[in-house]
């Protein structure tokens, strides 16, 4: 096993390398270090001066990805590339545009994207488990057709109404929480428990009915015909037999959201106010600071890769058959 997850690191560095390249190369196709400078100083008519000023501060006076005019192993290490991408594949995520330590930011904004990410996905796999296992106990019945019904209507409607429509009924109308904001300690709790129930409802759909689809295709196979034939009740059988057997597939659809649980929410951070750095993404967005952007793309992979690797690890313990070579 250590081999192999020795062998899946180093493939997971080597897309970490790629996409650092593909990501500095998009955004400054996009957006040359001039654009850059006229959007920070403000406005189009601000001074040629003033433009080479701000890119000498920021080190965006340098060749993007080769300096011809350096000599030796400067020619790589004297360029935008490698002053302000390379250096994240050692850890040192450089300051934003604005001057800011983007470390220190995720540092601080990382534990309120934990406290909303946490519990909405933890919570989100209970209930829409429960619930898909739920339709297929009661399969062929009246429930099983109203609860498809209610998954399929829940997953056409856009997440976006679910929190408009929550902060206007429990916070506008009923004034039971908070509509946005954020404390720390125990206050925490009552900013957290709208976007966090919005968050869980608005998954159950499109999940249940991927989950539901799962579990029917187990119930068919003949281990489960051998439960039953030894007597075990349903439910026996689809908590004990069915779910474990299903794991699998539930294990690999749960690895997108892993990211989320660093990186938060960037819709229910902005909405509700919740400083995480979801948030702090959109405003680096908004405010065009592509530096930040770039240091969060290259997270979220970071963090995606990991999360590929405890996911075979998780395949495992799952199902004993699997082994790692």
């Amino acid at each position: 096993m250590i081999r192999y997850l020795l062998r899946r690191i180093g493939y997971g560095f080597l897309i970490l390398i790629g996409v650092n390249l593909l990501t500095f190369v998009l955004f400054f196709t996009v957006n040359t270090p001039d654009d850059m400078a006229r959007l920070n100083i403000g406005g189009k008519r601000v001074t040629a001066e003033a433009i080479e000023s701000w890119k000498k501060f920021h080190g965006y006076d340098r060749p993007l990805l080769w300096n011809e005019s350096a000599e030796g192993a400067k020619k790589a290490t004297e360029t935008i590339f490698w002053e302000h991408s390379a250096r994240m594949m050692v850890g040192d995520l450089g300051a934003s545009d604005t001057g800011r330590d983007i470390a220190y930011e995720i540092k601080n904004r990382m534990g309120p994207s934990i406290a909303l990410a946490l519990p909405t996905f933890l919570l989100g796999v209970f209930v829409i488990v429960v619930f898909s296992l739920g339709l297929v106990f009661f399969r062929h019945t009246k429930l099983e057709i109203g609860g498809v019904i209610l998954a399929i209507v829940m997953m056409s409607i856009s997440g976006l109404f679910y929190i408009i429509f929550g902060q206007w009924l429990f916070s506008k109308i009923l004034k039971l929480v908070p509509i946005s904001g954020f404390e720390s300690g125990t206050a925490m709790a009552a900013f957290l428990i709208l976007p966090v129930a919005i968050g869980v409802f608005s998954r159950i759909g499109g999940d249940a009915l991927l989950y539901r689809s799962m579990f029917l295709e187990e119930i068919s196979k003949d281990y489960v015909r051998t439960a039953r034939a030894k007597g075990l009740p349903e439910s026996a059988v689809l908590f004990k037999h069915v779910l474990r057997n299903a794991s699998l597939p539930i294990l690999t659809s749960t690895v997108a959201v892993l990211p989320m649980l660093f990186l938060g929410s960037l819709v229910m951070e902005s909405f509700f106010g919740i400083p995480g750095l979801g948030s702090f993404t959109i405003d680096a967005i908004n405010s065009q600071d592509f530096a930040i952007v770039r240091t969060m793309v290259f997270v979220g992979t970071v963090l995606y890769v990991i999360g590929l690797i405890l996911t075979d690890v998780a395949y495992t313990i799952a199902d004993p058959r699997i082994r790692l070579k």
